[in-house]
């Protein structure tokens, strides 16, 4: 396919997310979560002080702006492990506290990473999030795209990190 082919093909949103990937990094890692409201609802309610647990100030303010906070916090909560998806890795890698979503005025939200996740991310050769977040009245979805140059395996034996996580699928006979 030809260059001018491929551009015509991405458009929009799509090309300039591509150029802007093919300038400044690869694709390290994608991670996609799905909340369902209603029971999300029940588990906060159930769990007094599981919100602090979960959300940093900042997000349990941007919730409470709403007159229902429940999708918000879903969208959050969902976004907070296609992070850890994303990096490869599962719950308890990181505290959730680690992973903020950010949303400055009418600017598309974006991830904040902290301590051991931002520690993790670098490791990882991460160096750049893409965010997309949504819900209906029953669902919330969030896709996290990471973005970097990837770490190289690692030749220590016995590492945890090293080159498992990075090794191809086998070819299939």
């Amino acid at each position: 396919m030809t260059a001018d082919a491929r551009s015509a093909l991405l458009t929009g949103v799509g090309r300039g997310l591509a150029e802007e990937i093919g300038r400044s990094g690869r694709v390290t890692g994608v991670g996609i979560d799905a909340v369902e409201i209603e029971r999300f609802a029940r588990v906060l309610a159930r769990r007094t002080g599981m919100s602090d647990r979960l959300f940093t100030p900042g997000e349990l303010a941007y919730a409470r702006a709403a007159s229902d906070p429940v999708p918000r916090l879903s969208t959050r909560f969902a976004a907070k492990e296609a992070a850890m998806k994303a990096l490869g890795v599962g719950l308890g890698a990181f505290p959730f506290h680690d992973v903020e979503v950010v949303r400055d005025g009418l600017d598309a939200p974006r991830l904040v990473l902290h301590g051991s996740a931002l520690a993790r991310a670098r490791r990882g050769g991460v160096t750049r999030w893409h965010l997309s977040l949504t819900h209906t009245g029953q669902m919330a979805l969030a896709v996290v795209v990471a973005e970097g140059t990837p770490a190289l395996p690692s030749t220590a034996p016995g590492d945890p990190e090293g080159d498992a996580v990075l090794t191809p699928h086998p070819a299939k006979p």
